[in-house]
């Protein structure tokens, strides 16, 4: 029998999916509520249909997910349960994966939440769906940054004040951190726990993600300065400085544009190289190696977007790719 926890699914327009994550989850939890953060499909009648609790956020306040998983856990007191799964309405469950995420976590009594591997649909439909299968595949052990499936105990999150809203992306590694500060461990370990489905198929959708990616380091640098550097860094260097330099170097000194091609192309094959070992065929090994590079300009236009959307004191808004 799989011990009691309840869940928390959100989502927005996914009625592509969302009858097959309810289907999956429903039948394991004691509860299950689902929050929509302004679906224009028929998102929350196929939810209402599957006969769980539906919240519909008020489109006046900025949606977010971290506001979402929020709303949902508040809902779900004072009867708590001691462990709630998250997941997003794009994601199917693993039916195996409660018992064993609830074992783990009642033999680690430091772990604030455990998370699986998580897997991509049809991750041979494009190099984008391959790169976030890839991406998905996070290492194993303690002090990990999660995604936005996990099973959580309850206490852990209530302990630091649940996610912080205001964040558009990146709501997930900020959790870890603030876990991580309070003494809390957060883990990745070696079960299956859900199929995501991204529709990454082209490369605008693909843009878009990655440039939100981009905009999540800006705002977790300001957070988390120390443990969000690099990836702020890499982004600007790669995605900024070597392109300005290149537009530069056209300008007054073309030998510096060679000099960054050169540095293009010894990073694309290295990626290159990585993904051979992978055993990928040199055509895609290539194409993903090209589309890593391309996606640090991506990251750039987020992190850009950020500091010009706080400078001008405009809201921040979300970026979505579906």
């Amino acid at each position: 029998m799989t011990p009691s926890f309840d869940a928390v699914v959100i989502g927005r327009n996914e009625a592509r999916r969302i009858g097959a994550c309810l289907a999956a989850v429903a039948p394991l939890a004691r509860r299950v509520i689902y929050v929509d953060s302004g679906s224009r499909d028929d998102s929350v009648a196929q939810a209402r249909a599957a006969g769980v609790e539906v919240i519909e956020l008020d489109a006046n306040q900025p949606f977010t997910a971290a506001r979402g998983r929020n709303t949902g856990f508040a809902a779900l007191q004072p009867d708590i349960a001691e462990f709630v799964q998250f997941i997003d309405a794009d994601c199917i469950l693993e039916q195996d994966w409660p018992a064993t995420a609830i074992g783990f976590l009642r033999e680690t009594p430091k772990a604030a939440l455990v998370f699986g591997r998580q897997f991509e649909a049809r991750p041979d439909a494009s190099i984008f769906n391959f790169l976030i299968d890839w991406e998905w595949n996070k290492p194993l052990g303690a002090a990990q940054l999660c995604a936005g499936c996990v099973m959580m105990r309850s206490a852990a999150l209530a302990d630091i004040g649940g996610y912080e809203a205001s964040l558009i992306a990146g709501e997930d590694d900020d959790l870890c951190r603030r876990l991580q500060a309070r003494g809390w461990q957060t883990w990745r370990i070696d079960a299956l726990m859900s199929e995501h489905d991204a529709q990454l198929l082209a490369l605008s959708p693909w843009w878009r993600r990655t440039t939100r990616a981009g905009h999540s380091y800006a705002a977790l640098a300001l957070r988390h300065p120390e443990a969000s550097r690099a990836q702020l860094l890499r982004a600007i260097g790669w995605g900024g400085v070597l392109p300005a330099l290149a537009v530069l170097g056209l300008i007054l000194w073309p030998p510096l544009v060679g000099l960054v091609l050169v540095l293009y192309a010894a990073s694309f094959l290295r990626q290159m190289l990585r993904f051979r070992r992978m055993a990928l065929s040199a055509d895609r090994a290539a194409g993903a190696a090209g589309a890593t590079i391309l996606g640090k300009l991506a990251e750039f236009q987020g992190v850009a977007t950020f500091w010009l959307r706080r400078l001008a004191g405009r809201q921040t808004r979300l970026i979505e790719y579906k």
